[in-house]
This record gives C-alpha cells, structure tokens and sequence, in this order.
C-alpha cells in the first residue's frame, strides 16, 4: 500500500473505500497534532505565575497568556484557506516545526519578552495545525456518517488533551523546572510528524498563473480579526491601561477593514477569505451559533472557577477539579453524536438536543450556592459538557456539508475563527458583570445568559439546512 497517494480536489469519489484500520493510520499523525493544539493552548496555564515570577515579568503576566490566543484566532483562518489551496500535508508538518520552534523559544527564554515573543510563534503554529487538521478528514471520508465519527475522535483527543495539559505542565515544573514543559511539544511533535510524512496522503495542485497570493486580502484579513480580538482582551481586564475612545477605535476600524475584505475578495480568482461560502443561510446560521456556543463554553471554563474560588472559598485545585467534568463530558457527548448521526435525516436535531442539554445545565449551576453539594456540581458541570460535545464536532461537520470541497478547509476554520470570537465577547461581557456588581452576581447573570443563548441556538440548528448524508 502506498502512504503518499493523491488526494484530488474532488470529494473523494475516486478513491477507493478504505477500511478502519486503513483510516485509522493515515489519520494517526492528525489525532496526534490534535493533542499538540491542546497542549499548545493549556499546558503552561497552571504554571504562568510562577513563570512570570521567575523572570521577574508579572507586569507581563497577562500578555503571555493572551498573545497565544490572539495569534492562534487571527491565523487560523487564513491557515485554513492555504491548505485548501496547496494541501494539508505540507502545512501541517510546517505547523509543527512552527510550533515547536515557538516552544523552545520559550522553553530557552531569560525574560518575559521572549517569552512572550516564543507564544506568538506557537499562536501562528497552533493557527496552522487548527487551520489544517479539522478539515483532514474531509479529504479522506467523503460520506459524513462515517466522517462524523472520526471528527468526534479528533475532538474528544482535544478535549482530553486539553484536561491532561494543565495536569501534565504542573508536574514536569514540580519534578524538573517549569522549562521543561515547554519541550514537551516537541517531543510530541516527533511523534507526530513521521506519522503524517508516512501515512498522511498528499493532495498535489498544479500552480496556474490564475493562482495567486491574495496578499491585501491577508492584511485586510488579520486587521479585521486581529483588532476587535485585542480590543475585547483589553475590555476584559480590570487593570487595563487603554483608554475608551482606543478600544473602541480598534473594533471600529477593524469592521471597516471587514467591509473592506467583503468586498475587495469578490473580485479576487483565488480569494484568501471566498466570502461566498457565507452566501447561504445555513452557513450563516452555522457560524453565528458557533459564535454563541463558543461564548457559553469558555464562559463556563474561565468564570466558573472563580466562582468557586471567591464565593464559594475553594481552593484553586478543587476548583480546577470541578472544570474537569466538562472537559470530560465533551468528548463522551461527541462520541455518543457519532454513532446517532447515522440515525438521523436532519442531525440538527441531535445538536438541538445538545442545546437543550447545555442550557439546562447551565440553569442549574444558576441555582448552586456554597453548601452545594461538590458531586452535584459536577454532575452538573459534566452535564454542560456532554451538551457541548453534541454541538462542537458537529459545527465542523454540518460547515463541511455545506461548503464546495474545494473549500472545506477555509468553511472549517471559519467555524473556529467564529467559536474564538465568541469566547472573547462572551468572557469580556461576564467579565464586565462581575466587574460590576460581584462575582457571584456576575456569574450567576451570565449563567442566566448563557441558558438564553443556548435557546438562540437551538433555534438556530433547527433552521439549518444541508443536504443529506449518504449512506
């Protein structure tokens, strides 16, 4: 068998139908660099302080963590429509040396500054590999029954993986020195790449003079997501520096550079943002309840521990514990979505459910007080996990059905780029609740607000319409 086969631009109707163990090894390397995304995004979160603390930088201590985050939602968009464009083999073995080169960066860093500059590179590495891998499958599985499947595999080694990272991060500092955390990407980069080199298939595209780099419109591209990104980041810390009329001209200038992207791409041959992939209203739907969904999720994640923390007076391990359950929860309700989703005419109605399920648990947690009972609280939490786990996958999967093949790779990091939007206005405007009035105030609004979105997107899939699986 031949590990380096061509993948045509087609949906894969001339491949031959491969077997599990077939599928299994050639997306092998792919799973593994969904563990790197993780480990990228979390594996430094529990031992930051003491980071930031032995270079002396906690004047820097935030920017360390949000530079990752604004690297990684400004690139992987663009990441995504360059591995439609000259395939996801090669970008995903760049990403990892990317990646890694980031993490050494870090690993080897005297001061926060380089510190800070090692995250960026790994923000634009982990844009890279979440711009590619999502959309892997699609080149292999052309049947979404069986596709759904493999997407809730990458998506539950991501959520595992992103429970595993802090974990891990905090006992390489204990046992060896914080520096060693950062070489564990990697080595797991090792692992990862000889999987994709041998296995993965690579999809040749012959470079016309039609295809050309659409370099304004990358510009227009980041600006557009890069500014209102920073400006909700700033919006969101208390000891924020930056006055109003900045923040606010951030975001005003970047929906100009957006209207600018909108309509400069339509006249682009080979446009780095195809805006008509927006063009159908399910794809609409589909972004903007991703955008709601990705508010809720890291609401949940970022504000539930400080809830626990400052009102309820726990310690911050068990309260990291009580996050556990939704990051367990996930990947269970994502495996569950895959063997349904082969029942189901419409699987909107499974990610319906998903929402129904997330809102009640987050009206629940609305209800919990400090003598709540710690197991009923993380029923609760996994609860909202396994409700998450029945929408995420499927975010990627329905944008893939709707979108030309051509195309699934920018349609799937859409999605993404949509979900990271969501998280930062969605955390900035708890973070603004609590700001004023109390954390337990805030929080609890904010559940009250979540129950409401998770409505909004029920409303929404059931709106969604994309053709029918086959099989």
């Amino acid at each position: 068998m031949s590990h380096s086969g061509d993948l045509s631009g087609s949906a894969g109707s001339n491949q031959p139908e491969l077997s599990r163990g077939q599928i299994a090894l050639r997306l092998s390397g792919v799973t593994v660099s969904a563990t790197i995304i993780a480990f990228d995004a979390t594996i430094i979160s529990t031992i930051l302080p003491g980071v930031a603390k032995s270079l002396n930088g906690m004047g820097l201590y935030s920017w360390a963590a949000a530079a990752y985050f604004l690297a990684v939602s400004i690139t992987t968009l663009a990441f995504g429509r360059l591995s439609d464009l000259f395939g996801r083999k090669s970008l995903m073995l760049a990403a990892l040396l990317v990646v890694s080169a980031g993490s050494i960066i870090g690993g080897l860093a005297p001061n926060m500054d380089v510190l800070i500059m090692g995250r960026i590179v790994q923000g634009v590495g982990g844009g890279m590999l979440i711009g590619s891998a999502f959309a892997a499958p699609a080149d292999l599985l052309p049947d979404p029954k069986v596709r759904v499947q493999w997407l809730a595999l990458l998506s539950g080694t991501y959520a595992a993986a992103s429970g595993v990272g802090p974990a891990l991060g905090g006992f390489l500092t204990e046992a060896f020195g914080w520096r060693t955390a950062f070489f564990i990407i990697p080595v797991t980069a090792c692992l990862a790449a000889p999987l994709l080199w041998l296995f993965y298939p690579a999809r040749h595209r012959r470079m016309g003079r039609g295809l050309q780099m659409d370099w304004l419109g990358l510009i227009l591209l980041l600006y557009a997501l890069g500014m209102p990104l920073l400006a909700f980041e700033q919006f969101a810390r208390p000891d924020s520096t930056w006055p109003d009329w900045l923040e606010w001209s951030l975001i005003l200038s970047g929906g100009l550079a957006g209207v600018l992207l909108w309509k400069f791409e339509k006249t682009k041959q080979t446009p780095i943002f195809p805006v008509h992939i927006l063009q159908t209203r399910s794809a609409r739907l589909l972004n903007l309840s991703s955008m709601l969904g990705g508010a809720v999720m890291f609401s949940l994640i970022y504000y539930m521990p400080l809830l626990f923390q400052s009102s309820f007076k726990l310690s911050p391990s068990t309260a990291g514990l009580l996050v556990i359950p939704i990051v367990a929860g996930a990947p269970v309700g994502s495996m569950i979505n895959g063997q349904l989703f082969r029942y189901f005419e419409r699987p909107q109605y499974i990610m319906v459910a998903g929402a129904l399920i997330l809102a009640s648990g987050c009206a629940l947690l609305s209800t919990v007080t400090a003598d709540t009972p710690l197991t009923r609280v993380a029923l609760l939490m996994s609860l909202c996990g396994l409700g998450l786990g029945f929408l995420l996958s499927n975010y990627n999967l329905l944008m893939q059905m709707v979108v030309d093949h051509a195309e699934v790779g920018v349609g799937t990091a859409l999605i993404q780029t949509t979900r990271a939007f969501g998280s930062a206005i969605g955390t900035t405007l708890v973070g603004l609740a609590v700001a004023h009035s109390s954390v337990f105030t805030g929080v609890r609004f904010s559940l009250i607000g979540c129950v409401v979105l998770c409505g909004i997107t029920a409303y929404l899939t059931l709106n969604i319409r994309v053709p029918k699986a086959s099989g």
